[in-house]
């Protein structure tokens, strides 16, 4: 199912809005939306509003073998899923091109920027490492998903805690939370996206654009920076932004 273009007057009326520096929802052109975190039972189960955009982040593990190549690292994995739920143009069981952009640009600003120390990870090495994986779903879309998706990885990341494990030999044994304390994830830094939408040419920019003004918008800015003022990743898209 296709998304309801917007009319001709609607769009319009948003565009003369945005000159006029003015937003529907009130904000200011720098304003960002009211961010809301609220957790689970279960280590690492988190939900993200930003505005009405709602993200929930489960992480989970499993001992695996490791990569030929990382055979003292751990495996970090992201999977972020679109429902019908969150927007009815969203086609389940469909990779579509957003989902696909959404997904990558989640591994480059938090796998690829080291965020998680992945030699922590590693049990035996060449033999068992810990697979850590996050599943991020969309709940409601209101404009600026991987801003809400990137804050809900880290923030399922911090909270989830590992079994504890021993080794003896050849043995690896496996505690219950009852046995022993589960085991924060040793996090280096904490990557956030911020986005950025352009319009009329890049005469016009806001940050957090929210759904309706991502519909006119004509580029798209993400940077992902940490506390350090370290960037971890840009992306670019649309028109204007080539």
């Amino acid at each position: 199912m296709k998304e309801t273009p917007l009319s001709n007057c609607e769009r319009r009326f948003l565009l003369r809005a945005i000159e006029e520096k003015k937003r529907l929802d009130g904000r200011q052109t720098y304003d960002y939306r009211n961010i809301r975190i609220s957790f689970g039972t279960d280590y690492g189960c988190c939900i993200v509003e930003l505005g009405k955009t709602r993200v929930l982040g489960q992480v989970s593990c499993e001992l695996v073998s490791p990569k030929l190549n990382r055979a003292t690292e751990g495996i970090l994995f992201f999977n972020l899923e679109l429902s019908q739920m969150a927007a009815p143009a969203f086609e389940p069981g469909r990779q579509s091109d957003l989902l696909v952009k959404l997904n990558r640009l989640m591994e480059r600003c938090l796998r690829n920027s080291k965020c998680i120390d992945t030699e922590s990870l590693c049990v035996v090495a060449g033999e068992k490492v810990w697979q850590i994986r996050v599943d991020l779903h969309l709940l409601n879309h209101d404009g600026n998903i991987i801003d809400a998706a990137s804050i809900a990885a880290i923030v399922a990341l911090c909270h989830f805690r590992r079994p504890d494990v021993s080794v003896q030999g050849d043995e690896v044994t496996l505690y219950t939370p009852e046995e022993r304390d589960p085991v924060p994830l040793s996090i280096h830094h904490m990557p956030i996206c911020v986005s950025f939408a352009f319009f009329q040419q890049g005469t016009y920019l806001l940050v957090d654009p929210n759904e309706r003004e991502e519909r006119v918008m004509d580029g798209l800015l993400v940077i992902a920076m940490n506390k350090h003022r370290e960037i971890c990743t840009i992306q670019s898209s649309g028109s204007e932004m080539q």
